[in-house]
């Protein structure tokens, strides 16, 4: 938000500023009366300025501001937080305008917590404006001290001294502000004695504030008191004449118009209350006494303008996220046209090239389909290599077998010819069909073999063992069946045996036969 009001209020009068993109506006006085108070209700109500829904700052600069410092235990969380309030409201009962502030931990005993309460002890002298701004619905953003807020200005102004009193002139009257190492300690507002302008009595009130710091021990005996005055160039000659430094005090002067300079101020100001108003319109800390029901329309405004924030935020998204479909439609739109034409001149460069071929013995898409089938072939067509390399393994894990005969089938075995007959042969003419060249899957293939097994002293049990470890071991090969056609000794019950036992018998070797069948 770029625009503020800042409320200047004292015992006697409330001065209101318009604050607008980092300037600060003429003031106008608005009298603590009946008068006053509805000159201030038609100033906020002016329909030209709008001033109804700008948040309002107060700043306050009122005698009757209290500064206490105490210990109290060192305690955090939920717990802190309770006893600081207890002690709020033990100290200032009466004022709903109390705040604290942690100055530091004590350095020995139990490192309490050191503590300094504030508090605006008679509410009265602000309720006739807070009254004024609730009944129109003002935003009040926060309630402010110009004690407290002096000391942003101590910084803008560089001052380091250990122990520094701060003397300014404000519409009030004149404000002392004491620092021990930054930090506020107290604060006091007293009527200043003007003669041609020049405040006769900061002296004298100077000298009553370092007393009453060295008897409440805020100030030790020894210390030098640094005195600090803003006022404009014209008074610091006459103001030299009335301060006299001494053991315990040393004055200081900064002209308010190179202090106007360290805070941005446009103009040279000739009170105070502009050089602390533009601290509170640049950099407003939070609120320095809580300002209760008064805050509560500022915060439906800060809410409502969340939400517009956020309903611009999710406009300007979906906008943005439109604008980016819209250019990539464009985009892809000019991109399809561009494909389009490309394959327009393609295509007619592809019947200019074929315009000038002579005709071609097979349509293109027979030669795909011819393709096709020559790589189905090549890739699935039966040869006799892997089963005869499943073989070949089996027989180095059985020495005892001697490969005698085989026999490959491309698609499923043959009937076995009986004893004395030709194997059957297919008619030369007859094309072979399609399913044993690979088309559409590689076909089952087919290996009779005849082998000869050893066997030492005529041993037939020994071959039979042999013959079926052998078919065993070929059978483990996956998509392998294997069937025993033949054995070494013909058990069947209608084939006597003979033999003789009792004598010893040469070696000898028997036959036996295998069909063995692959599904690759």
């Amino acid at each position: 938000m770029f625009r503020k009001q800042l409320l200047y209020i004292t015992s006697d009068a409330l001065c209101a500023y318009d604050w607008d993109h980092g300037a600060l506006g003429q003031g106008q006085t608005f009298p603590a009366s009946a008068a006053g108070l509805d000159g201030f209700a038609a100033w906020l109500e002016d329909t030209q300025a709008q001033r109804l829904n700008v948040p309002a700052y107060l700043l306050t600069d009122l005698i009757e501001e209290d500064f206490q410092r105490h210990l109290l235990p060192h305690v955090r969380g939920k717990a802190g937080r309770a006893l600081l309030e207890r002690r709020k409201q033990q100290l200032y009962r009466d004022t709903p305008y109390r705040g604290s502030t942690l100055l530091g931990r004590e350095s020995t005993g139990r490192h309490d917590d050191q503590v300094l309460f504030f508090a605006l002890t008679n509410p009265t002298l602000l309720q006739p404006w807070t009254e004024a701004l609730e009944h129109l619905h003002v935003p009040v953003a926060g309630i402010y001290s110009t004690s407290l807020l002096s000391i942003a200005l101590v910084k803008k102004l560089s001052i380091a001294h250990e122990h520094l009193l701060l003397v300014t002139q404000q519409s009030g009257g004149l404000r002392q502000s004491y620092y021990e190492k930054g930090q506020l300690r107290f604060s006091r507002q007293t009527l200043a004695i003007a003669l041609d302008g020049v405040a006769v009595n900061i002296a004298l009130e100077t000298e009553k504030t370092r007393q009453f710091l060295t008897s409440t021990r805020m100030l030790a005996r020894g210390d030098v008191l640094n005195t600090v005055i803003l006022a404009p160039a014209a008074q610091i000659a006459k103001l030299e004449l009335l301060c006299d430094n001494g053991v315990e005090v040393a004055y200081h002067f900064i002209d308010l118009q190179l202090a106007g300079k360290r805070v941005d101020l446009r103009r040279t100001p000739m009170l105070a209350d502009e050089l602390l108003l533009t601290l509170l319109g640049k950099h407003p800390p939070p609120s320095h006494y809580p300002p209760g029901t008064l805050a509560r329309y500022y915060h439906f405004q800060r809410a409502r303008n969340a939400l517009y924030g956020a309903s611009a935020l999710i406009g300007g998204s979906a906008a943005l996220w439109c604008v980016i479909n819209l250019l990539g439609g464009i985009a892809d739109s000019a991109a399809t046209q561009r494909q389009a034409q490309e394959t327009a001149s393609y295509q007619d460069r592809y019947r200019i090239v074929m315009s000038a071929q002579p005709p071609a013995p097979a349509k293109t898409q027979n030669m795909k389909v011819a393709v096709t089938l020559g790589q189905m072939i090549a890739s699935q067509a039966p040869e006799p290599g892997r089963l005869l390399g499943m073989l070949g393994a089996a027989l180095d894990q059985a020495p005892q077998v001697a490969l005698s005969q085989l026999a490959w089938h491309a698609g499923r075995a043959p009937a076995r010819a009986a004893a004395g007959q030709p194997p059957q042969q297919q008619g030369a003419s007859a094309p072979p069909p399609s399913s044993l060249v690979g088309i559409p899957v590689a076909p089952p293939q087919a290996l009779r073999l005849e082998a000869d097994v050893a066997m030492p002293n005529n041993d037939y049990r020994a071959a039979l063992a042999a013959v079926t470890a052998f078919a065993q071991t070929l059978a483990r090969q996956p998509g392998m069946q294997v069937t025993i056609e033949e054995t070494p000794l013909d058990l069947r019950p209608s084939v006597a045996l003979s033999g003789k036992s009792a004598a010893p018998t040469p070696d000898s070797q028997a036959r036996f036969t295998l069909l063995l069948e692959w599904q690759p």
